[in-house]
């Protein structure tokens, strides 16, 4: 039961990336590709049905992981306190951003809600990808499974590590990277003209960096955890690296032809493959201790009790049908390009 409920966790933090990913990606490369306010309200207005559902997969994999991993939701969210109220800041400016920009019409108002939308989508894209960093990397557990690291230390991989280090800062990069990209094909898809090819330039400058980084990120984490490739020995587990370099082409070569939506579905399948690879590769540590590896907290011995979790499978699945519909009608409401035409009718 403790591996099925590991599954659903992985399962809706890659629902969440997949699509808040794209969110945060538009805000990253606002002003890349929108160059005026009125082109920068266009971009909103893609995201602007959307966002707020896609932001509801962080909070159910939270509360999942509450109910599933109770002390592994304890002992991250008491280490990790500092850096979790500053994303829970980042993520309150960014709503703030999206939802006060259009209340008044002044370009002083614009300005100030597009700086807030995309800063803070920049830093929330860096600090998730520091936090994956800080799992796959390790944190310095104690005998009761709690842990206290400060913001940084040294930048170096210790023992005794900080939340930022040169691992969790390129991780950071990485997701910066990957989720630009995302964002600039998403929309790609949306967009039409000048502002879609602005943002197919942006998808192909950035689409360098996510490779390159890839590759960095690949060898730093099999040089700092060189164990994660033991669950890789099975044959199936090549299939996952497989994923990630037919995504990372398809992601070229559909972008490069016009191919819009199946350059943006290649972009989803990377950071599922991605993200999924770091789970098929930690598994069934859910958090790593740098001290002491007896001291990791896995499936086994961070999972709730076996009636809970067989009880609670039920709930899920009834939670989880109600979402998917929810989702299926609103982005079948909402499909197509957005225009001009569209936010002056509005």
């Amino acid at each position: 039961m403790a591996t099925f409920w590991f599954v659903i966790v992985a399962l809706m933090l890659v629902a969440y990336v997949v699509l808040d990913g794209f969110d945060l990606g538009v805000g990253i490369v606002h002003y890349l590709v929108g160059k005026t306010p009125q082109e920068r309200r266009l971009l909103l207005s893609t995201i602007g049905p959307v966002w707020d559902g896609n932001e509801v997969c962080l909070l159910a994999a939270g509360g999942t992981l509450y109910f599933a991993f109770p002390l592994l939701y304890a002992s991250s969210f008491s280490g990790f306190y500092l850096p979790l109220m500053i994303v829970l800041w980042l993520l309150m400016l960014r709503a703030i951003g999206i939802e006060l920009r259009s209340h008044f019409e002044h370009p002083l108002w614009w300005s100030f809600f597009d700086f807030t939308f995309a800063l803070s989508s920049l830093l929330l894209a860096i600090f998730f990808g520091a936090a994956l960093g800080n799992v796959i990397r390790g944190v310095p557990l104690n005998a009761e499974g709690y842990f206290f690291t400060p913001l940084w230390t040294t930048f170096t991989v210790t023992a005794q590590p900080g939340i930022l280090d040169w691992y969790t800062v390129l991780t950071g990069l990485l997701a910066l990277a990957a989720l630009s990209s995302h964002g600039a094909l998403y929309l790609a898809t949306k967009t039409a003209d000048i502002v879609q090819e602005r943002a197919r330039t942006v998808a192909s400058r950035v689409w360098w960096l996510v490779v390159v980084l890839s590759g960095l990120s690949l060898l730093a984490t099999l040089k700092l955890r060189p164990a994660l490739l033991s669950n890789y020995r099975h044959p199936l587990g090549w299939l996952i690296p497989l994923l990630v370099a037919a995504a990372l082409g398809g992601m070229f070569y559909f972008r490069q032809r016009g191919y819009d939506k199946a350059a943006f579905i290649s972009s989803c399948l990377y950071l599922i493959g991605m993200l999924g690879g770091v789970a098929y590769g930690t598994f069934p540590t859910l958090l790593y201790a740098s001290t002491n590896e007896a001291l990791s907290l896995t499936i086994y011995n961070a999972a709730a009790p076996e009636y809970g979790l067989t009880i609670g499978r039920i709930w899920w699945l009834i939670g989880i049908t109600l979402a998917i519909g929810y989702f299926v009608y609103v982005y079948r409401s909402f499909r197509g390009k957005v225009s001009f035409f569209d936010l002056e009718n509005h």
